[in-house]
């Protein structure tokens, strides 16, 4: 299985060979792999913010304890949930489904009314939570297809979603950042790629009932 010899070779890469860049075939293919990423009722209430503008990302880098992935990895992407759920997000999603699958929206009118009744369920704080959740299936995509297209990544939750949001102007965009990845290629300085990966063994994961 070649996912498996994937997930064996990648690590969270600690420094990035600034020198080098991610192809723009490449970084498609993550993209599509994102895109690909399962969602719950297929809504996909998530953005991802692709930062390359150095000076940006020098001024993510203090809102990010410091990490030196943030400015010298090739690419920085910045996975964003949606801060809230409507109506409006329902209905974009049904005309998309009818159009994919050549059916009449008026067909998916129970579907439609069912979800916008789940979505008023949740509270303001329900919505900001689920949508976040979100993004880490798709974090989980990207890293897979960095893995296999043997590009370097690490994801990171060691930072200050306020300051980012303020840097990034995500409040205005109806965003809020939940996690980022950087990916690029590993320097040959960067001692954490040698080290012997480590992994609880799979009885003390499973429990078979």
């Amino acid at each position: 299985m070649q996912l498996i010899k994937n997930l064996k070779w990648r690590y969270a890469t600690k420094k990035y060979d600034t020198s080098k860049k991610v192809s723009s075939e490449d970084l498609e293919l993550v993209k599509e792999a994102i895109q690909l990423s399962a969602t719950s009722y297929g809504l996909q209430l998530f953005k991802v913010l692709i930062i390359e503008d150095q000076i940006i990302r020098e001024k993510l880098k203090p809102a990010s304890w410091g990490q030196s992935q943030i400015t010298d990895a090739s690419h920085l992407l910045v996975f964003c949930g949606y801060n809230d759920v409507t109506d409006n997000d329902v209905e974009t999603y049904i005309n998309l489904k009818a159009l994919s699958q050549d059916v009449e929206v008026a067909s998916l009118k129970g579907t439609s009314d069912f979800m916008k009744m789940k979505m008023k369920e949740k509270s303001a704080e329900e919505k900001q939570t689920w949508t976040a959740k979100q993004t880490y299936i798709a974090l989980s995509n990207a890293l897979n297809a960095c893995a296999e297209l043997e590009l370097d990544s690490t994801p990171m939750e060691g930072f200050d979603p306020e300051s980012y949001s303020e840097i990034l102007g995500l409040k205005e965009k109806g965003l809020n950042a939940s996690v980022v990845l950087a990916i690029g290629y590993r320097s040959e300085e960067d001692d954490t790629q040698n080290a012997k990966k480590i992994r609880k063994p799979l009885e003390a994961i499973f429990e078979q009932i």
